[in-house]
């Protein structure tokens, strides 16, 4: 009888947008990397799309993608910002399921999501159809087929949600073993009890559904599940092995399955190099013919159900209390004995109450540019993946019940929008963890934010009376933090300080101009009118206008502007409306005068009188502009800074090392001097384009004699960024000795850090060049002298096994 194993891993990030900019900010808890997605996608993503081989030797000998052998499924929400952030790895994950379709007779191992993470038995009945409708829309546009399979989020299951499913032609889900009820054979009488994670994970079960419809199920194996996830199974790949093989049993007489499914990011992230142990064992599988790789839509195709289930609705994989993890007090949490969550069942009410307030609103204003409103906002998805006019302009032509003016088009626009983050605002992870003040929850909360401010661009008195009612019954939800006390105190000093309207937008553009930086525009299009500089020695005087207009939602608006900057972070800026062009030139010469007169308190009168008193300052730019500023406003300083700590360090580094000697406890202020100078120094000669090698192993014995703190992964990013430049020039240009030899002292000088550099990249790029290049260059006469040796000394170096030629062989003999 056939044995059959499948790896289901479900990818997902919690939506980290700025809800108003539309792009993930800098996140500093991420560091050496911008935010958390990229730096996931650097120990998780990215590995798994290009997954190590290892020999007995601990060499490279293949490279393989993991996502094409298992079964996978990315939230949209994620694959949207890596088809932008990190279009590589995207790519990798579309051949992988294109790969897929050919080993598995013709089924892809991608499967779809519910869009953000909602948890579909909670929502209401508009909700669940939409984010059901909306993951199966945005996996056909990226994967270019219909998903055979669906994963529910949190796999949080009521018969409702798996019916809209069925309609809507997906064959299969994936559930916990626990969350099956009973089962009997398909067409039997008596039922059997399967609660308790009793069923028997290794077939598919049948689900009846309304009007005749019904829903395959497979039901993971939860001990093998469990291991991987939290067991440590992954430190090695061939025990993963045997693992999975432990889960068939002799006495069954069908074609086992045996399955897991876990988070994918156990594979890297959770575990380091868990990605290895995937690909190694899923290679140990095939080799050892352990059983033949499957993946979910392959195994129902040739072995349908031939048992039906019932399941226990209203479940889920991560809370043993049913949902209480998203709307209750029920015991679930991540840590902190001492602390409640209290707190999720008002934000929950409080949220619920926004959205059907704000569904009043939708459905009496978008009645009058739709026929159908909710079939409208279903199809708004075709804009959400391409935001082009040609798409915008299909959407109203094929849903809008007239021909609409700019306007209209635009409070169309700002109601689709609203309905599209009162569904983000649902993200379950608002509710996973155990503090209110938590980013997880913050960012719901942000998202109820864009919702109201929508909602007061829409209707002012109504808008209003929702922030309201919405901060008062937030209140009820307190922090286990005596310092944000409540939800209404977070969304007063987290969210309503971060709101964006066109007029901040302008007043970034203004500030940013300043520095020549060209400030990010985000979500927005600036479109200057007029712009002059006025400079007298650090003093510099902007003033311009331009036109802003959002990329969302098309709302537009003229604005004048004028920043003053008088050196370091001392800045102003004023904006206000475009008032036509004859106030616009008295406000420039009223500026330009008090400016020529170095009348500094007259400049600031003019800023005051005719921008109204809203001043802006460094503080108004957008976080990533921000920190590019004030690097930029402290480079002086830090670098009259580095002087001095390093002449103290300098001055007393015999003391410091006599110190060391007799472990005596080191001066604080001997100890940041002697970090800050070494750290400083070994960035400073890991950027420059020629490396001092000698003087490199210099600081690094000196902070090694001294017992120096380095800034191990700062440091490591640098020479990682480093190495994939010379790497990727190499790529282009493979004959390029000198450039070859350059990165061999690179790799030997890393065998003498005392922090390991991550050489994902370079590694690809060489194993590219190995296979596609090398054995072509290597046979040229054009190649340079010592070149192949040079090359394969390099991939030595990189642990990677390169097959030598037998052409060069007999040369070398």
């Amino acid at each position: 009888m056939e044995r059959y194993i499948c790896i289901h891993a479900h990818f997902y990030q919690p939506p980290r947008e700025n809800p108003w900019l539309e792009t993930v900010e800098l996140q500093d808890s991420a560091y050496p990397h911008h935010d958390w997605n990229q730096r996931i996608t650097s120990e998780c993503y990215a590995p798994n799309a290009t997954a190590r081989i290892l020999d007995g030797d601990g060499r490279i000998t293949a490279i393989t993608n993991n996502y094409a052998r298992i079964s996978f499924n990315f939230g949209p929400t994620l694959l949207s910002w890596m088809e932008e952030q990190e279009p590589e790895i995207y790519q990798g994950i579309l051949e992988a399921d294109r790969l897929s379709q050919e080993r598995f007779s013709g089924h892809g191992s991608a499967i779809a999501q519910g869009y953000n993470h909602m948890i579909l038995p909670l929502a209401n009945s508009h909700d669940r159809y939409t984010q059901i409708y909306w993951g199966i829309r945005d996996f056909e546009s990226r994967f270019r087929r219909m998903p055979e399979g669906m994963w529910l989020p949190e796999t949080a299951v009521d018969l409702p949600s798996l019916d809209i499913m069925a309609q809507l032609g997906i064959k299969f889900t994936i559930l916990s073993p626990y969350q099956a009820w009973r089962y009997r054979r398909v067409g039997g009488r008596a039922y059997r009890d399967a609660s308790g994670g009793k069923i028997d994970p290794s077939r598919p079960y049948l689900i009846r559904l309304r009007e005749g419809r019904s829903m395959a199920v497979f039901f993971y194996d939860g001990p093998i599940s469990q291991a991987v996830a939290f067991e440590r199974l992954l430190n090695s790949g061939e025990q993963f092995a045997h693992r999975l093989a432990s889960g068939f049993v002799d006495g069954r007489d069908w074609p086992q399955l045996v399955h897991i499914a876990t988070d994918g990011e156990s594979y890297g992230h959770h575990h380091p190099h868990g990605d290895m142990a995937l690909a190694y064992a899923l290679r140990y599988i095939e080799e050892k013919k352990i059983a033949r790789l499957t993946n979910y839509g392959e195994y129902l195709e040739k072995h349908p159900p031939e048992h039906e289930v019932q399941i226990i609705e209203n479940s889920a994989w991560s809370c043993s209390h049913g949902l209480g993890r998203w709307r209750e007090n029920c015991g679930c949490k991540a840590g902190h004995p001492e602390w409640n969550q209290n707190w999720r069942a008002p934000l929950r009410q409080a949220l619920d109450w926004l959205r059907d307030s704000v569904m009043v609103l939708y459905e009496e204003k978008a009645r009058g540019f739709f026929d159908n409103v909710w079939k409208a906002r279903n199809e708004y998805i075709s804009v959400i993946l391409d935001r082009s006019d040609s798409s915008r302009d299909s959407f109203f032509l094929e849903n809008a019940s007239r021909q609409l003016s700019q306007d209209e088009v635009i409070a169309a626009l700002e109601l689709l929008e609203m309905q599209r983050h009162a569904q983000l605002m649902y993200t379950s992870c608002g509710w996973f963890f155990d503090e209110l003040s938590g980013i997880e929850s913050v960012q719901v909360i942000q998202y109820a934010g864009r919702v109201i401010q929508l909602a007061q661009k829409l209707a002012r008195e109504e808008g209003d009376a929702m922030e309201a009612g919405f901060l008062d019954r937030l209140a009820h939800a307190k922090s286990n933090l005596a310092e944000h006390r409540d939800g209404a105190e977070i969304y007063r000093k987290s969210v309503k300080p971060a709101v964006v309207g066109l007029e901040q937008v302008a007043a970034h553009y203004a500030i940013s101009s300043i520095f020549e930086t060209g400030g990010a525009k985000y979500s927005y299009t600036i479109d200057p009118a007029d712009y002059r500089t006025f400079i007298s020695g650090k003093t510099q005087l902007a003033i311009g206008r331009a036109q802003v207009c959002s990329r969302i939602t098309l709302e537009s608006e003229h604005f004048t502007f004028a920043a003053l900057h008088m050196g370091d972070h001392a800045l102003s800026a004023g904006v206000r409306r475009y008032g036509g062009e004859e106030v616009y030139q008295s406000t420039m010469q009223e500026l330009h005068h008090a400016f020529s007169r170095a009348d500094v308190p007259a400049i600031i009168r003019v800023l005051d009188k005719n921008f109204g008193g809203a001043v802006y300052s460094l503080k108004s730019l957008f976080r990533d502009e921000q920190r590019r500023i004030m690097q930029h406003i402290l480079e002086s300083t830090l670098r009259e800074a580095e002087a001095s700590l390093r002449a103290i360090y300098e001055h007393h580094a015999p003391l410091t090392r006599f110190l060391a000697d007799v472990n005596y406890p080191r001066p604080q202020v001997l100890t940041v001097a002697a970090e800050f100078a070494l750290n400083a120094s070994l960035r400073r000669e890991f950027t420059a384009e020629f490396l001092d090698m000698r003087e490199v192993r210099n600081l690094l014995n000196q902070a090694k004699d001294e017992g120096i703190q380095l800034d191990s992964a700062g440091l490591a990013y640098v020479m990682e960024r480093k190495l994939n430049r010379l790497m990727q020039q190499l790529h282009r240009r493979p004959l390029n000795g000198g450039l070859l030899r350059k990165i061999l002292l690179l790799l030997d000088l890393l065998r003498e850090l005392p922090f390991a550099v991550n050489l994902w990249k370079v590694q690809n790029l060489y194993y590219d060049m190995s296979r596609a290049q090398y054995p072509e260059l290597a046979a040229q006469s054009s190649a340079p002298k010592g070149w192949a040796d040079d090359f394969l000394e390099l991939g030595r170096k990189l642990r990677i096994h390169v097959e030598v030629p037998t052409a060069q062989l007999a040369t070398a003999g």
